[in-house]
C-alpha cells in the first residue's frame, strides 16, 4: 500500500458509464490576494487533468470559497462552491468521534476487546477478535486485513465488468468484514501500522451494538444535527448525491490514460463505516473546527484522538484515532483526514486551534496534487 493510499484510504475506484469527454477549460473564481496561492494550486490541478475543484477556506478574516474547472464534462457546467460530494474516508473521523463520545459516557472503553462487543465476528485465517482492542481499530494497528484488497471484492465491485453488474448492491457491514476474514491478518495486533477499511466497518458495528441504533443515526444525532451540517448525510443505500453537486469521474486503469468514466451513482454501502458519507466544504470546515476546539469531545477523549502512531510511508504524518496529523513544509501542523472514493478525492484539514481550516474536493481521481493545495493555503506567502 502506497503512502497516498494509506493516508487517503482508497475504498474503491469504481465506474458507472463510459464515454468520450471534452477537456475542461480552467474556470477559476476571483480571489483576494490572501487566497490566490490556493486558487493557483486548484487551477494547476485542473490543468493537470482533474475535471474540477471546489473549496472553502476559513480563517480569522472570514470564509473564502473557490472553484476551478467543471462539474460536468458533457455539458461544461462549472463546479459550484456549494457542491455536495462523497467524502470517502473522512467518514472515519465522524465514526471515531461517536465511539469516543460513547467512551466519555462510560458505555465502553478503548481497551475493550472487539470480541466483547462483536463475539465471533473477527475470526478466521488467523484473525482473533479477543486480541484486538477498539483503540487498535481506530488507529489502524489491529492488523486486520483490508476488505478492499480482497480478490473477490475487487472482482465483484471494482473491476469493470463486475461493477457494471453489481454497483447497486447493498453490502452490510458484516458482509464487508467477512471479505476481510477470508484473508490472513497483516500482522499481530499492536505490532505495526497498516490502513484497513475493515477497522471502521467494525467500529461502526460496535456503535450499533452499544447504542441499538445504526451508526448513521448516531452520527446524525450526535454531530450533524447539533452542528447544523445541512449538506452532510450518511446516505444509507441511496445511490444519488443530493443537489447541488457535480459529477464524479475515474479511470478504470491504474494510470491516467484511457477512458474516463462517470462514477457518480452507486450504492454507498460498499464503503461501509469507512467511507460512505456525503458533505460539503463548508460543513467539513465547521465539523473539524468544532472537533478541534473541543465542542464534540471532552479534553481526555480529544487528547486520545490526537495521540498518533508514526506512518513510515508518509514522513511528517501521524495517524491518531480517525485523525491525521501532518507537518507541512513551512512547519505548520494541520489535523484532518483525506478521502478518495468513486471518482471523488476530498481533503479537510485545520490548525490545532480550529481557527484556520480548508476543505476541498477533486471530482477526478487520476491526477492533480491535493497536497499542493494544502501547502498553498497554509504555507504560501
Amino acid at each position: 500500500m502506497s503512502a497516498r493510499t494509506a493516508l487517503i484510504g482508497v475504498t474503491a475506484a469504481m465506474a458507472v458509464t463510459a464515454g468520450t469527454f471534452a477537456a475542461p477549460a480552467v474556470a477559476s473564481t476571483p480571489v483576494t490576494d490572501r487566497h490566490s496561492p490556493t486558487q493557483r494550486a486548484m487551477d494547476a490541478a485542473v490543468e493537470d487533468g482533474v475535471p474540477g475543484v471546489t473549496a472553502q477556506a476559513k480563517d480569522k478574516y472570514g470564509a473564502w470559497k473557490g472553484t476551478s474547472g467543471v462539474g460536468n464534462l458533457r455539458t461544461g457546467k462549472p463546479r459550484s462552491a456549494h457542491d455536495r460530494y462523497r467524502v470517502g474516508s473522512i467518514t472515519k473521523t465522524f465514526v471515531s468521534t461517536v465511539l469516543l463520545q460513547l467512551e466519555a459516557e462510560g458505555r465502553l472503553t478503548l481497551d475493550d476487546k472487539v470480541d466483547q462487543w462483536l463475539p465471533g465476528v473477527v475470526r478466521g485465517n488467523g484473525h482473533d477478535g479477543t486480541r484486538v482492542t477498539l483503540r487498535q481499530l481506530l488507529n489502524h494497528t489491529s492488523g486486520i486485513f483490508n476488505y478492499r484488497d480482497d480478490k473477490e471484492f475487487v472482482r465483484k465491485y471494482i473491476r469493470k465488468d463486475g461493477f457494471f453488474k453489481n454497483r447497486y448492491d447493498t453490502a452490510t457491514l458484516g458482509r464487508l468484514v467477512k471479505y476481510a476474514m477470508a484473508n490472513k491478518p497483516d500482522f499481530a495486533p499492536g505490532t505495526d501500522w497498516n490502513y484497513s477499511n475493515t477497522n471502521y466497518s467494525l467500529a461502526a458495528m460496535v456503535i450499533e451494538k452499544a447504542t441499538g441504533h445504526s451508526y448513521g443515526e448516531e452520527i446524525r444525532r450526535r454531530i450533524i444535527e447539533p452542528l447544523g451540517l445541512h449538506a452532510t448525510s450518511v446516505p444509507g443505500t441511496n445511490p444519488k448525491v443530493p443537489q447541488p453537486s457535480s459529477r464524479a469521474y475515474a479511470k478504470l486503469a491504474e494510470t491516467a490514460t484511457g477512458p474516463t468514466y462517470d462514477v457518480t451513482e452507486l450504492n454507498p454501502t460498499l464503503a461501509g463505516g469507512s467511507g460512505s458519507m456525503i458533505s460539503s466544504s463548508a460543513d467539513l470546515n465547521r465539523f473539524y473546527s468544532a472537533l478541534l476546539r473541543g465542542k464534540l469531545l471532552p479534553k481526555a477523549q480529544l487528547a486520545e484522538m490526537k495521540t498518533t502512531v508514526k506512518v513510515d510511508e508518509a514522513p511528517g504524518a501521524g495517524y491518531g484515532l480517525g485523525l491525521i496529523e501532518r507537518k507541512l513544509s513551512c512547519g505548520v501542523v494541520v489535523w484532518g483526514h483525506s478521502g478518495e472514493l468513486f471518482g471523488s478525492l476530498s481533503e479537510a484539514v485545520a490548525t490545532a486551534d480550529g481557527r484556520h481550516s480548508l476543505a476541498f474536493n477533486f471530482n477526478g481521481t487520476w491526477s492533480g496534487n491535493s497536497g499542493a493545495v494544502i501547502e498553498a493555503e497554509f504555507c504560501a506567502k
